[in-house]
């Protein structure tokens, strides 16, 4: 198969999960598959086009959006409007029975202020990783286009 370029594509963290209160986004979408992933509800397709593509590039990943996230953009207040939680994995410390300390993650979910409030520096000590983009539904519900 000489000439053919083998494209490698990693699915990992892309899915979208529905329950009755939320919608689940992995967050290694990018803004251009979401909007043409099937389980995305229409409303908040209709909201990323809108009103966050307009400040961000189709390219940027929800993982590396929400690492970045800073309080007072338009973003941020989209964001907020639609009640948004972030699922984070953070490095902590575990101490084993012969008293060895043990470093392992931890899944925390972060609101949207206590995510953008943690400073660049903070983020990075701790060894986060953002995972998972939960919306409520109430929120998208309330949000007028």
């Amino acid at each position: 198969m000489k000439g053919q370029e083998k494209v490698t594509c990693y699915e990992d963290f892309k899915y979208v999960l529905e329950d009755v209160g939320s919608v689940c986004l992995g967050a290694g979408f990018s803004y251009r598959e979401l909007l043409f992933q099937e389980m995305v509800p229409f409303k908040l397709k209709a909201i990323l086009e809108r009103y966050i593509l307009a400040e961000v590039s189709q390219d940027t990943t929800l993982e590396s959006q929400f690492y970045y996230l800073e309080e007072n953009t338009f973003v941020y207040e989209t964001y907020s409007q639609l009640k948004v939680k972030v699922k984070a994995q953070v490095q902590t410390e575990k101490k084993g029975l012969a008293g060895r300390k043990k470093i392992c993650y931890q899944e925390k979910v972060f609101t949207l202020k206590e995510l953008a409030g943690m400073n660049l520096a903070k983020k990075k000590a701790s060894g986060m990783l953002v995972r998972e983009i939960v919306v409520s539904k109430l929120g998208l519900l309330t949000f007028s286009i």
